[in-house]
C-alpha cells in the first residue's frame, strides 16, 4: 500500500497561503545564513593551519651533510614585519632544491621578494627599505612560498663567506627566538612554523568555538519557524487517524527539504563570496581563495549537519502531538521546564571551577570547556525564562506585562530561542572586551639597536644618512635597554616618526650584516602577535555573534507572530489595543535578555580574567567601555530586529474575524 506522507506532505504546503509560504521562507533564510557563517569559521580555522605551512620552509632544518647554508632574519618597516631569507650554495656539495615559490636555488646576488614587498619597494624610498639588500634586479617568489599575498619575503643569494650566513647570523639577543636563525640544510621540508602564522589557527579555533552555539541555536530556531501552526495542523491529522510515524515522518520530510534548500543557498552564497572573503585581512594579511577553500567533503558535512539539525529540532517538538493531539489542538497544556535542568548547570559551573583551577589549559581543553559552558546554559535558559514568566505574571501591574508574562510560562523554550542568540553573544563580548593587553614596548620607542657594533661606526653611518640620533655604547650588565644583555650600540632617534626610523635601520644594517639592527617591532613581536591575533579575532567573533543573533531574534519574532495569528485575532476581537500587543511582545523579550545577558556577560569576564591569570597579563581597563558599546549595540540590534515584524503584527490581527478562524 502507498504510503500517504508524501501526498499529505504536499497537500499540506500547498494549502498553507501566503502566511505559511513566508515562515518557510524564514525558516531557509535561517538555514543559509547558518551555513554560511558556519562554513565561514571552518574555512578559517583550516586556512589558517594551511597558511602556517607554506610559512615552515624558511626556518632552517639542520642536517648532518647539508648542501647549502640557510639563514632566516627579520627586520621591520612601518611596523610591519620582513621576513628575510639568506641562503648559499656550498661549494662541492650536490646542487640543493628550488625554495618553495621559486624555479631555481638563487645563486650569488640574486633576490627575490614577494608581490607585495616588490610593490613597498618601489613606493618606499631606498634609503628606508630597498638599500637593505644587495642592488639587484628583483625577481618574484611564487604563491607556493606565500602564506598570504600581503606577505612581505625576500630570499637573497649569498655567497657561503657573506656574513649573512656566517654563524653570527644565529641570533645573540632574547628577542631573536623565531626571528632568527641558521643552519646547514639539505631541502626545505622544515616542520617549525612562522612566528607570525604560529598562533593563528589557535587563536581562530577559540573564536569557532564561541561561535558554534549561537549558529546552533539559529540552525534549531529556524527548525522550529511556523510550528504553532505546524503543531495544530499535525494534531488535526493525528486526531483524524493518522500514526504518530506518518506525522514524525510528514515533518522530517518537509524540515528537511526546507532546511536542505536554505543550507545549500547558504554554502553557494559562501562560494561565490570566497574572493570577498579572502580579501578581509587576518594576522600577516589576506588570504589566498585555495587557503579559504574548505573542499567538498567539509562542504558536504555542514550542508548535512544544518539540514540534520533543523530536522532534529522540528521532530523534537511532536511528542505531544503524537501523545496528546486533543491537548495541542485546544492549546490546554502550558510547557513547562523541569528543576533537573538546574541541577545540570550547577554541576557544570562547578566543573569549570575545578577544572580552572590550577595549572594552564591546552587550546583543546579550552574550547571543550567553552563548549561544555555552552550546551549547559543551551538547557538552563528555558528554566530560567519559565521562573521569570511565573514572576512576572504574580506582579504584573499592567495589561502588556501580564501578557508578557503568560507567553514567557506558557511557552518557555520559544522565548528563550528569541533571546538566546544574543545571550550566548553576551557572553563573547564579555570574554573579550576585557582580554590580554601586552607589552606595547613605548619604553623602547625611538631606539635602534645594534648588536656587537661599534658607537664610531654607528655615527659615521647615521651622520651619512642625514639622521640624527644619540648614541650609547651598552655592555653585558646592562639588562633594562633594548639589547637587554647584549653588548652593542642603542641609538635614540631624534625628530621622531616612523619613516625617521626605519631609515635609521636601514642606514645601521652594514654595522652587523650577520644581525640587522632593530626597533621595538622586534623586541615586542613575540607578545605584540599573539595578542594581536586575540584582538582581530574578537572583533571578528563578536561581529558574527551579534549577525546570528539579531538574525535569530528577526526571524524567531516573524514567525511568532504568524505562529500566534490566532491569539492574537482573539485579543483583539476581546478589545486588545494593538499597542498592547507589541509592547507585550517587547517586553516578552526584553525580561529575559536582562536576566540572561548580564549573566552571560559577568561569566565571560570572569573566563578572560582567569585567561589572563593564566598567561600574567593584567585585564584591559578600556575593555569596560568597550563591553558597554557591544552590549548596547548587541539590544538595540535585537530590537531593531524584533521591530521588523511590528508592520506584519499589523497585517494579521487587521481583520481579526479572519485570523481566528
Amino acid at each position: 500500500m502507498r504510503s500517504p506522507v508524501l501526498p499529505l506532505t504536499w497537500h499540506i504546503v500547498r494549502s498553507s497561503g501566503r502566511r505559511g509560504l513566508q515562515s518557510r521562507l524564514l525558516a531557509a533564510g535561517a538555514a543559509a545564513v547558518g551555513t554560511f557563517v558556519l562554513l565561514v569559521m571552518v574555512a578559517a580555522a583550516l586556512g589558517s593551519d594551511a597558511r602556517a605551512d607554506r610559512t615552515a620552509w624558511r626556518t632552517p632544518e639542520p642536517a648532518k651533510h647539508g648542501t647549502a647554508i640557510q639563514a632566516l632574519a627579520t627586520t621591520y618597516v612601518r611596523h610591519e614585519p620582513v621576513t628575510a631569507v639568506s641562503l648559499a650554495q656550498l661549494p662541492g656539495r650536490p646542487e640543493t632544491p628550488a625554495p618553495p615559490g621559486l624555479t631555481s636555488f638563487p645563486e650569488q646576488g640574486e633576490v627575490y621578494v614577494s608581490p607585495a614587498l616588490a610593490s613597498l619597494l618601489h613606493e618606499l624610498p631606498a634609503n628606508q627599505l630597498a638599500d637593505r639588500f644587495p642592488k639587484a634586479s628583483y625577481g618574484r617568489i611564487g604563491a607556493a612560498g606565500l602564506a598570504s599575498p600581503d606577505e612581505l619575503v625576500a630570499v637573497v643569494g649569498r655567497a657561503p663567506a657573506d656574513p649573512a650566513v656566517s654563524k653570527q647570523a644565529e641570533g645573540s639577543t632574547v628577542y631573536d627566538l623565531d626571528q632568527a636563525a641558521r643552519a646547514e640544510i639539505t631541502g626545505f621540508s622544515g616542520t617549525h612554523t612562522s612566528l607570525f602564522t604560529a598562533y593563528d589557527q589557535q587563536t581562530a579555533l577559540v573564536g569557532v568555538a564561541l561561535l558554534v552555539m549561537p549558529v546552533v541555536v539559529l540552525a534549531a530556531a529556524s527548525g522550529r519557524l511556523g510550528a504553532a501552526r505546524r503543531e495544530q495542523q499535525l494534531a488535526a491529522l493525528r486526531l483524524a487517524g493518522a500514526t504518530p510515524r506518518q506525522i514524525i515522518g510528514m515533518t522530517a520530510l518537509e524540515t528537511t527539504a526546507l532546511g536542505a534548500a536554505g543550507a545549500l543557498t547558504g554554502a553557494a552564497l559562501y562560494v561565490g563570496l570566497l574572493p570577498l572573503l579572502a580579501e578581509i585581512p587576518y594576522g600577516i594579511g589576506g588570504w589566498y581563495v585555495s587557503q579559504l577553500w574548505v573542499g567538498l567533503p567539509w562542504l558536504a558535512a555542514v550542508v548535512v549537519a544544518v539540514t540534520g539539525l533543523i530536522t532534529v529540532s522540528a521532530v523534537s517538538m511532536l511528542r505531544q502531538v503524537a501523545t496528546s493531539p486533543l491537548g495541542v489542538a485546544q492549546q490546554a497544556n502550558p510547557r513547562r521546564t523541569r528543576i533537573i535542568r538546574l541541577v545540570l548547570f550547577v554541576a557544570v559551573l562547578l566543573h569549570l571551577w575545578s577544572s580552572t583551577g590550577g595549572g594552564q589549559l591546552s587550546t583543546r581543553q579550552v574550547l571543550g570547556l567553552l563548549l561544555l559552558f555552552y550546551g549547559a546554559f543551551w538547557l538552563f535558559g528555558p528554566w530560567v525564562v519559565d521562573r521569570l514568566g511565573r514572576l512576572v505574571s504574580r506582579f504584573a501591574r499592567g495589561p502588556a506585562t501580564l501578557l508578557a508574562g503568560r507567553r514567557l510560562s506558557d511557552d518557555p523554550r520559544g522565548a528563550w530561542r528569541t533571546v538566546s542568540g544574543l545571550v550566548l553573544a553576551g557572553f563573547a563580548a564579555g570574554f573579550f572586551a576585557v582580554s590580554m593587553v601586552g607589552m606595547d614596548g613605548s619604553a623602547y620607542r625611538d631606539q635602534v639597536a645594534v648588536a656587537g657594533a661599534q658607537p664610531s661606526e654607528v655615527r659615521t653611518l647615521l651622520r651619512d644618512a642625514g639622521v640624527t640620533a644619540t648614541v650609547d655604547a651598552v655592555g653585558e650588565d646592562d639588562w633594562d635597554g633594548l639589547l637587554n644583555g647584549t653588548p652593542g650600540v642603542i641609538a635614540h632617534i631624534s625628530g621622531g616618526g616612523q619613516a625617521r626610523l626605519d631609515a635609521a635601520v636601514t642606514a645601521l644594517t652594514p654595522a652587523n650584516p650577520a644581525q640587522p639592527p632593530f626597533s621595538q617591532d622586534y623586541a615586542t613581536a613575540g607578545d605584540r602577535t599573539g595578542i594581536g591575533r586575540f584582538a582581530e579575532v574578537s572583533t571578528a567573533t563578536l561581529a558574527l555573534s551579534f549577525l546570528v543573533a539579531t538574525t535569530s531574534a528577526g526571524l524567531t519574532a516573524a514567525a511568532g507572530v504568524l505562529d500566534r495569528r490566532r491569539i492574537y485575532g482573539l485579543l483583539r476581537l476581546a478589545g486588545t489595543p494593538l499597542k498592547v500587543l507589541d509592547r507585550a511582545r517587547v517586553r516578552e523579550t526584553v525580561i529575559p535578555l536582562v536576566a540572561l545577558a548580564g549573566g552571560t556577560t559577568a561569566t565571560g569576564v570572569y573566563v578572560s580574567y582567569r585567561l589572563n591569570e593564566a598567561f600574567g597579563a593584567s585585564i584591559n581597563a578600556k575593555g569596560a567601555l568597550e563591553l558597554a558599546a557591544c552590549v548596547a549595540v548587541g539590544a538595540l540590534a535585537m530590537f531593531a530586529a524584533i521591530g521588523g515584524s511590528r508592520p506584519l503584527l499589523r497585517r494579521v490581527t487587521e481583520d481579526a474575524a479572519r485570523s481566528t478562524d
